[in-house]
């Protein structure tokens, strides 16, 4: 079973428009509610690829009703922890010039003994569960180490975790030594102080996170694909070039790729291919953090995996 661990899920509403007009009253010509949050989307996805996923994390209100909801009619376990806190919403723009813009709320708050109820749940969860994943941001009241915290429980049990979050989080969190990580080139440059301005550079910084005993370290470059290093080799992974429908939830769609093949025990390169072809995929629907299975293994021979060292 792979755990889906979503600390801050929301209502994902997506707005299409023609333009962006600041200060002007816009009326959208078309409006999606969905049940977001990264977690969200890496459960949806794996669920898609017809692996076993249970996912956990907080939901509170009548948002984390629609979607403990949706979770139900998805087929996917739902143990998450009850909060008295409304989930939060989330805005996606969408103009006719392809750009989104996105407002996020930063979350409910998390009490003490709503925390300490989910670290009861997820310790046994954890007996069960052969692959964590851990994505997004964290709620207020919710210290930066937290995650660190699950990944220590996850390592003791030998288990592996992997971490999709930026920032404070991202830093407190590879000091626990993930299996993987999935840092955009901003949040590596946040992270280090460093410049990625060309692939040797990315190569320069994928080889300091292996220093750091992280086993998966995959830096994404946008159009310019990822840098991946694996068992004492460096990958340049590059998808197809394709006109974006919703960008949204590809990074996610990615980590669920790398998720499900780590739990069929696939080769390096063919995780990798798939976690690819899953983010891919996913840019092509307007459904954030969605995917379809055929369009998945049509997309995996248009691939190119190159190594590096």
């Amino acid at each position: 079973m792979i755990l889906v661990i979503n600390l801050n899920p929301s209502l994902d509403k997506i707005y299409t428009i023609q333009s962006l007009k600041y200060g002007q009253v816009m009326r959208t010509e078309n409006v999606q509610n969905t049940a977001g949050g990264k977690g969200t989307h890496v459960a949806n996805v794996i669920n898609i690829l017809q692996e076993s996923c249970t996912i956990t994390g907080f939901l509170g209100g009548h948002i984390g009703k629609f979607i403990a909801d949706n979770l139900v009619e998805k087929g996917i376990t739902n143990q998450s922890t009850n909060i008295q806190a409304e989930t939060r919403s989330c805005i996606n723009i969408a103009t006719a010039d392809g750009k989104q813009t996105e407002i996020l709320e930063p979350g409910p708050w998390i009490t003490s003994l709503e925390q300490a109820d989910f670290l009861t749940t997820y310790k046994k969860l954890l007996k069960s569960a052969d692959i964590i994943t851990a994505s997004g941001s964290l709620p207020k009241n919710i210290e930066p180490d937290f995650y660190n915290k699950l990944i220590t429980l996850a390592n003791a049990a030998g288990k592996k975790f992997l971490l999709d979050t930026s920032g404070k989080a991202l830093q407190e969190g590879i000091k626990a030594k993930p299996f993987f990580i999935k840092p955009n080139k901003d949040e590596v440059e946040a992270l280090t102080g460093n410049k990625i301005n060309s692939i040797e550079d990315a190569v320069r910084e994928i080889k300091t996170f292996v220093q750091k005993d992280i086993k998966l370290p995959v830096i994404s470059l946008g159009k310019q694909g990822s840098i991946a290093a694996f068992a004492g080799k460096i990958y340049h992974v590059m998808p197809p070039t394709l006109e974006a429908v919703n960008a949204v939830g590809s990074g996610d769609a990615y980590v669920a790729g790398i998720a499900n093949g780590l739990h069929r025990q696939l080769d390096i390169q063919s995780i990798l291919r798939l976690a690819s072809a899953c983010g891919t995929a996913n840019i092509l629907e307007k459904e954030s953090g969605f995917v379809r299975q055929q369009q998945v293994q049509t997309l995996l021979p248009d691939i190119v995996i190159k190594q590096l060292s």
